[in-house]
Formats: C-alpha cells, structure tokens, sequence
C-alpha cells in the first residue's frame, strides 16, 4: 500500500523507497561466491546468444526490423550485434540484441505468480558493455572483461527473479517485461558508472514509465509484439540510465505516494512481496528450454511425442481413430496457452497448446521454431486445425499446487487419448521437463543445443571454431576474456541482413550428444525420477517484507 506518512497533496520529499534502495545495495555490494552460480551463468549467456543466432536463422520477421534506424548509420565504437554485421548505438543495439533473444521463446525461463525470461536483460547488459569496451580500447585503454558482464547477468536474473516470485503482474493486466526493464536499468547503471544514488534515480524513473499492457500476449491480440517487448524494455533501460548519467533526477517515492504512485496507480494498491535479501538462486535454478515450447507446455510436448510413439507403434490413424485428447495442466497454462479458434500469426502459435501438441502428434517428433512460422507446413495444414479442435484443456489443482510449490517446483502436464471404438489410453504424466534445474542432464543438453545454433550459423566458417573453442573454456577462463573479443567472435561480415539457415542439423541426434557443460548437480535424474533436494533449501529461509 502506499506511504502511511503521506498524501497525495503533501509536498514534503522523503526518502527513496526501500525497495530501491535494496535493489541498488545488492547492484553495489553483492558478492557472487558460488561455483553453480558462475557455471550457469556462462551457460546462460551461451544459451541467449545460441537463441540469437537461431531466431536470425529462423524468422524473416525478426530480421526485418534489426539494423541502424536510419540505414547506413555509422557509429563510433558501435555495439557488434552477434550473427550480423551491424555496428549499433547502444540504444538500437539493446533493442535489437534483447529481441532476437526473446523472438522464438526459445529463451530460459524463471517460474513463479509471474513467469518471465531473465536472459531477457543480456540484450541491454551484453550491448552497454561491448560499446564501453569498445570506446575503452579507443582510448588506449583495456576493455570490460567477460567477469564483469556475467556479475551483472547473475544480479539482473535475481531481480527479475526475486519480483516473479510473489508478484503477479499479469493479475492487474501489466506484462512482465516491465520486470526486465527495472532489473536491466539497475545493472546497466552499475556497468555506465553511476553512483549508488544515481541509481535510484534511474530505479525510479524506470517504475515511472509505469509498464505495459498485456494484451498482446492474450486472446484475441496475441502477435508479434510478444517478441520485440523485451528489447523494447531493453532500450529502454539504456536510454533512462543514460538520461540519468547525464543529470535527470528521479522520484524517491514512486511506488509509495499516494495516489499518484506506482502502488496505488497500477498495482491496486499493494505492495511487493520481496526476499529479505538477493543471492543467486535465481541463475542457480533457472529453467532452460531445450525444447521449442512455451515453458507452460515443456512438459506437454514431451508427453505429446510419447503419445505420438504410443499411438504408431499400435497402428492407430490418428485422423481416423482419435476421438479426443484430455490435457490436465496448472492454471498458468490455461491463461496463457488455451487457445480456441483461428491462429493468426508465430506469436499466436508458440502460444497455442493444443498447436504444439496437434503438431507433435501428426509429424511425429518434437515440434522446433521453424514449425510455429507463417510459411511451415503445418501452419497451413488443415488436419492441425482438425485436430486441435479434439484436444481440450483442464486445470489440475494440485499441478497448480505443486507449480508453486518451490519444494516441488514441477510444472506437470498429462494427456489422455480416447479412442472412437470407447478405448481410453492410458494417461502420460510429465513432471518436470527437460531443462529443469534438478536434472542432471539439463547442461550438457544446453551446450548441445548451443552447438547445434552455432553449426547452423557459421558452419564451415572460422567463426564455428573460434566460438566452440571459446564456449569450452573453465569458467574461470571465460570470464578473463575481453567482452569486444567474444562478441567480435560472433560477428558475421558478410551480414548485414539475414536468411534461414539451409545447414540444419538433426536436432535429435545432437541431444544425445555429451558435453564440456558437466553435470549441474541436479536433483533429477535422466530419466526425470526425484532425487532429494539439494538446490532449494535457500526458499525456505527467504521472507518477505
């Protein structure tokens, strides 16, 4: 609620908000100290830039709007933008960089009351600090180093994080990319060289923006814009940190002044429910998406190519014979990915559950990004439409539960197949998907699916080399090299502009590759069986203000 102590016409200025100042104190003083920590977070970077070059392989649409916004722009020092040849101001180049990583979901992602994608941020962090090294190096002087890029990855996914836990934005209609906007503009002001007190100013003219709508994330409007938001925040966490280097004061009381303030004006006038303090659990357990699925759906689409081999090793028609398909899931689910009637575009597809499942079921195998585009297949296929029309969605209670059960921290789907002669087919249950962070094979599986990005991309090229070679140093190691150095390693001179990639590999037969990533110490074993918690115990000792 808001500030007890004021009202909306009392013009006596306190202190900054208490949620601020703890955010710029952890920015400021925190000290990452955990291997597990360093070691997702350099396959966290991978990962985002893996995603990077998969949606320049993937969507003309995305390819469309990267690049100078005045074409032929020259800028001094300019931001390398990974997989292309474009030299960009920091704003553009956070714009650009944060959206090819979000475009195809393809993303890791961080469960809660508000679900998001925390590599969201590596679009403003990886874009402020290539142009900072680059101006450095100018100047005869040495560059930022990769140690300084991933101290901020790690304290961006905590804030973002720590918000999602407790605080459903989506309940009031706002979409949680305001989320990347404030964690982005608290490390990025970190990494420009403001002060601790200029950082709250920058915090709070971030919350000042306020954030934006939801809607096109949701029936009827779901559209591309879901894929471009985060680089919009990106952009603009850039721009309000920079606007505050250059003097712009904030508002100590942006979220507690009544009326006018963020508490009462947006957020129906409650207040967050924060941690005590920041650490690193959020990298340290953050999910990683192997597969191309609304993380809602991870565990779906495994179960939908289970169901899929089930039903071809019986010889059943599943245009013929398939009556219906039950599908119990968490209430995050049915909000977000239930979707009856036409499709209009990818953003509507990758968004559709009963798509992904349709999808699965008729090829085969696991459904991949290229098959939610406009020009795939199956998105004109009309047996799809026919058969998501057969599949229905239900929320299960207790998958609801167990979702926001951080001792559980499943996010269960079960499908059931009834057949037109009254067969029922027996129920697959998936708990917890590929990619989880109790999963032992979870990293090896990222480092496949980062190799499979980059082979697609730089294939034949030294590039391919030179990245693979630098993927695979230590942690350690990683973090010595110069931020210029990796980022110039990604460059593409001959592209400027982009075209799917015709030097695809089987993604099947890569998974089963291991790699230089080693075991993430989780807690489920391949086969998805339960283990004891070794990673969570850190929930329990978290309050709340």
């Amino acid at each position: 609620m808001a500030c007890p102590n004021l009202n909306a016409d009392d013009n006596t200025r306190g202190p900054y908000d208490r949620v601020l100042i703890e955010i710029t104190a952890y920015v400021f003083h925190y000290k990452i100290e955990t291997p597990r920590a360093w070691q997702h977070a350099k396959a966290a970077f991978l990962d985002a830039l893996g995603c990077v070059l998969e949606t320049l392989n993937q969507s003309d649409e995305a390819c469309a709007f990267i690049g100078p916004t005045v074409p032929g722009t020259v800028v001094p020092n300019g931001f390398r933008l990974p997989g292309t040849s474009y030299k960009l101001d920091p704003l553009k180049g956070a714009f650009d960089l944060g959206s090819l990583i979000r475009y195809l979901d393809h993303n890791d992602a961080f469960p809660g009351a508000e679900w998001g994608h925390p590599s969201d941020n590596i679009g403003a962090i990886l874009a402020i600090a290539d142009w900072l090294s680059r101006t450095s190096v100018s100047r005869g002087e040495q560059p930022l180093t990769m140690n300084t890029v991933l101290i901020a990855l790690v304290k961006a996914y905590e804030i973002q994080g720590c918000f999602q836990t407790r605080n459903a934005f989506n309940k009031v209609g706002l979409d949680h990319t305001i989320l990347v906007k404030i964690a982005s503009t608290a490390v990025v002001s970190w990494l420009l060289g403001l002060s601790e007190s200029q950082t709250l100013d920058a915090l709070s003219q971030a919350w000042m923006d306020g954030a934006p709508l939801r809607v096109y994330r949701q029936s009827p409007n779901a559209g591309p814009r879901k894929g471009w938001a985060a680089g919009d925040a990106c952009m603009r966490a850039v721009h309000l940190a920079l606007l505050t280097k250059h003097g712009q004061p904030g508002a100590p009381t942006v979220l507690t002044t009544p009326k006018w303030g963020f508490y009462d004006t947006l957020f129906r006038g409650k207040a967050f429910q924060l941690p005590t303090s920041y650490g690193s659990a959020v990298i340290e357990n953050i999910y990683f998406k192997i597969h191309a699925a609304e993380g809602h759906a991870a565990t779906a689409v495994e179960a939908a190519l289970e169901v899929s081999q089930t039903l071809r090793r019986s010889d059943i028609s599943i245009e013929k014979d398939v009556e219906h398909i039950r599908v119990r899931t968490q209430e995050a689910a049915m909000i977000i990915i239930n979707k009856q009637g036409a499709l209009h575009n990818s953003a509507d597809r990758d968004h559709c559950m009963q798509y992904m499942i349709a999808v699965i079921l008729l090829k085969g195998s696991m459904i991949e990004a290229k098959d939610y585009q406009d020009d795939s297949i199956w998105a004109q296929d009309p047996m799809v439409e026919d058969l998501r029309k057969r599949i229905t969605m239900e929320e299960t209670k207790q998958f609801t539960l167990d979702y926001h059960d951080k001792m559980k921290a499943s996010a269960s789907n079960a499908l059931q197949v009834s057949l037109r002669d009254g067969q029922v087919l027996d129920e697959v249950l998936v708990e917890y998907p590929v990619g989880h962070p109790w999963r032992n094979d979870t990293l090896g599986l990222v480092r496949t699916k980062f190799e499979k990005n980059v082979r697609e991309s730089f294939g034949g090229q030294k590039n391919e080399e030179e990245i693979l070679r630098l993927a695979s140093l230590t942690e350690d190691d990683f973090r010595k090299l110069g931020v210029c150095d990796l980022v110039d390693a990604f460059a593409a001179a001959d592209r400027g502009t982009c075209q799917k990639s015709t030097a695809a590999t089987e993604y099947t037969s890569l998974m089963q590759r291991q790699s230089a990533f080693g075991n993430n110490g989780g807690i489920i074993s391949q086969n998805g069986s339960l283990r004891q918690c070794r990673w969570w115990p850190w929930l329990r000792r978290r309050g709340k203000h």
